[in-house]
């Protein structure tokens, strides 16, 4: 079965063909980076405008294959990007005359690790459903969350951060050390020559206080608040502003430590509240190399294996849209036609 999938949540515009849930026909992407760099983030009305002048050929660049259904994101994101890639997926499923799927985005994300290429080998990880009951995490610019799935197609938020998202705070970071956007990337190639061993600056690591209220009834040793790093951030700088590379480099090592260090917690304390198979891990922010090494340190520890992507399917793409929705444990038939989009769609949902 190819479905064909569309994702426009945020600053990219994507269209997929996926095969069976897992092979990748065609991934084609569009990125407003150069669009959004001139004010350090996402500017929603630039994207929406971008979306509508593009989608119409990332599309039919996508459509290298006869599609059986078409697939798209309805949340969570930016209301004004899910509408454009919304309605282009209703309209292209009505004049194909094939069915419709509406997908959540963070799901789509742990979808990821079972992705591979056509043409390519064949992937040692095998079906999603061998895999269960598994943790997953899901990092990128908007959402930092861990779920518990227990079986497949089954999603439980156990955790996530109660703010500021771990690629939203190296965005506002790198913003504020004037290193550029998107900051994850530019961050983490700061940061690599960097000893840890070395005497680095302290900063948080965003452990909220129990009982509070926007934990909403989760556990807050499995969540994260990353307002406060932010701030400390900026006033380090303001009191000891870095005379040069060197002393930037040590003070942005040690601020994507403390990220690092609070998402490798939570994990490690999510791996051993109960027997989980697998740890799975999608999201942008899982392509930060120190947080791979910490993720793979925690997860060897809990003896569990670590899935993660391949690089170009870390970041939004529509072959995860796709590749979820052949599962069918989402919005279908008529409801997908007349579902509206849903910026504060979460996991299970």
């Amino acid at each position: 079965m190819n479905i064909l999938g569309i994702e426009s949540s945020c600053d990219e515009t994507a269209c997929a063909i996926v095969k069976d849930g897992r092979e990748v026909l065609s991934n084609v992407v569009y990125t407003q980076i150069p669009l959004h760099q001139p004010y350090g983030g996402v500017v929603p009305e630039v994207a929406s405008r971008a979306h509508i002048e593009k989608i119409h050929g990332v599309v039919k660049e996508a459509m290298r294959a006869p599609v059986d259904a078409v697939a798209v994101t309805y949340g969570p994101g930016l209301a004004s990007s899910l509408l454009v890639g919304l309605n282009a997926a209703k309209g292209l499923a009505l004049s194909l005359g094939v069915p419709l799927y509406g997908v959540n985005h963070i799901e789509a994300h742990l979808h990821t690790p079972f992705l591979y290429d056509t043409g390519a080998q064949a992937t040692t990880v095998s079906a999603p459903e061998s895999y269960m009951p598994a943790l997953g995490l899901a990092v990128s610019g908007g959402h930092t969350t861990w779920v518990d799935m227990p079986s497949y197609g089954e999603y439980k938020i156990i955790g996530q951060t109660l703010d500021d998202a771990a690629g939203e705070a190296f965005d506002k970071a790198a913003k504020l050390l004037g290193l550029g956007y998107p900051g994850g990337p530019v961050i983490d190639r700061w940061a690599r020559g960097v000893s840890l061993t070395d005497d680095l600056p302290r900063f948080p690591k965003g452990a909220p206080r129990p009982g509070t209220a926007a934990l909403a009834g989760l556990d807050a040793e499995l969540c994260v608040s990353f307002s406060g790093l932010k701030t400390a951030l900026l006033y380090s700088v303001r009191k000891n502003p870095p005379k040069d590379d060197a002393e930037k480099a040590r003070l942005v090592a040690a601020y994507q430590e403390a990220i690092v260090g609070a998402l490798a917690d939570r994990t490690a304390r999510a791996l051993k509240r109960r027997s989980y198979k697998v740890l799975i891990v999608g999201g942008g922010v899982s392509l930060n190399g120190r947080l791979r090494v910490r993720l793979a340190e925690v997860a060897q520890s809990a003896g569990v294996p670590l899935l993660l992507a391949q690089p170009k399917y870390c970041g939004d793409n529509a072959a995860m849209i796709a590749g979820l929705a052949f599962w069918r444990r989402n919005v279908v038939g008529d409801a997908a036609l007349a579902v509206d989009v849903n910026p504060s769609l979460q996991p299970g949902d």
